[in-house]
């Protein structure tokens, strides 16, 4: 596919502090820098993904297909009359800050759509059950990030989704690595979706736009397709077995719960525009996805030990000298060297949130396990 030549509208350039949703926003939004926050893109061992051998749980993968042959969602995206006229309801601040969150959430849902996508066509003649599968969830994650973008063109805006199909910087996963990633993803979007959803049931004056009436059968969406990787995992048990297993799912556990705590917490105006405190709302997204990954996973981090939150703020507060040396108009190599001893201190307390002893999910769960 051939990107557009152009991602900002004239105008736009013109006047880069054009209001969203006016006339002289851009048309198409410039993707955000990448930093170890943003959204990532992968790609995987294609011939391995197809030489799998599903049969020491093939049968729940079939039931679990079943589940996405028929597409309870089919007729849910559907748009309504309660978003016309919606944008223009919110204040300047929370458009900027609700415009980020769609970004985010389109760009997460289009790296799941592009990955599922390309495994499907890749191993469809070698596995035909695990393409089918992932054919499913393509379908998805495509109407997912299609819903959220046509939310941001309220706003006057869209992502450009064929430029960042070919601009996108992809990283190469092992397929064990992926399961371990997309797993958590799906499932942390899960709670993620159902406690927003859950919490403006109670509060509607905070529903600031009409696309959270979509997050209970969304988050269904995430939870299915969690439910595949958790099966897929058990068919391939070196997965989720013996030593080195146990130090990938920690390390897989607290890379997803860091990633999402630190960039939560320095987007706090988004979740108090919904009534909410993000370090609040997080913890208790990290305790269910902790409590739930305990069903696969050999091992779940202790996210009750009060020094995991103290060494998460520490993280938070590098992450803010990070961004202000980032902003400053110094040369490139000072600010390089302004940051580095933030990055270092960054990578001491992941070590340090690592080397945290973990909990054995047959003790956590044992009624599960």
């Amino acid at each position: 596919m051939v990107p557009p030549a152009a991602t900002t509208a004239p105008a736009a350039a013109a006047n880069p502090d054009a209001a969203i949703g006016t006339a002289d926003a851009p048309a198409f939004k410039d993707p955000v820098k990448d930093t170890i926050l943003t959204p990532r893109f992968y790609t995987t061992d294609f011939d391995a993904m197809a030489a799998m051998d599903l049969r020491p749980n093939e049968v729940e993968l079939e039931a679990i297909c079943e589940e996405f042959r028929k597409d309870y969602n089919r007729h849910h995206f559907v748009r309504n009359e309660e978003f016309e006229g919606a944008a223009d309801k919110l204040d300047p601040e929370t458009r900027k800050v609700f415009v980020e969150f769609l970004e985010q959430s389109c760009t997460s849902e289009f790296s799941g759509f592009l990955l599922y996508k390309e495994l499907s066509r890749r191993i469809k003649e070698k596995n035909p059950l695990l393409a089918e599968c992932f054919a499913h969830m393509a379908r998805d994650e495509a109407r997912h990030a299609g819903f959220l973008n046509k939310s941001m063109s309220d706003f006057g805006l869209q992502l450009d989704l064929g430029f960042l199909t070919a601009n996108k910087a992809y990283t190469h996963f092992k397929p064990k690595f992926i399961f371990y990633a997309t797993y958590l993803s799906e499932k942390i979007g899960y709670w993620r979706y159902i406690a927003i959803y859950r919490h403006l049931e109670q509060h509607p004056e905070s529903k600031i736009f009409p696309i959270f009436n979509f997050f209970e059968n969304w988050c269904q969406d995430e939870n299915r397709h969690g439910d595949f990787f958790d099966a897929l995992m058990k068919a391939q048990p070196d997965t989720v077995r013996g030593f080195t297993a146990r130090l990938w799912c920690r390390f897989f556990l607290l890379a997803v719960f860091a990633t999402m705590y630190v960039r939560d917490v320095a987007r706090k105006e988004f979740y108090e525009a919904l009534g909410l405190d993000a370090r609040d709302y997080d913890k208790y997204v990290i305790a269910k996805t902790n409590e739930t990954s305990a069903r696969v996973f050999p091992v779940v981090l202790d996210v009750e030990n009060p020094k995991f939150y103290e060494r998460l703020e520490r993280l938070v507060q590098n992450n803010a000298a990070l961004a202000a040396a980032d902003s400053s108009e110094a040369p490139a190599p000072i600010r390089a060297l302004r940051k580095l001893p933030f990055w270092a201190a960054n990578g001491l307390e992941m070590a340090k949130l690592f080397l945290m002893a973990p909990i054995r999910s047959e003790r956590f769960q044992p009624a599960v396990r």
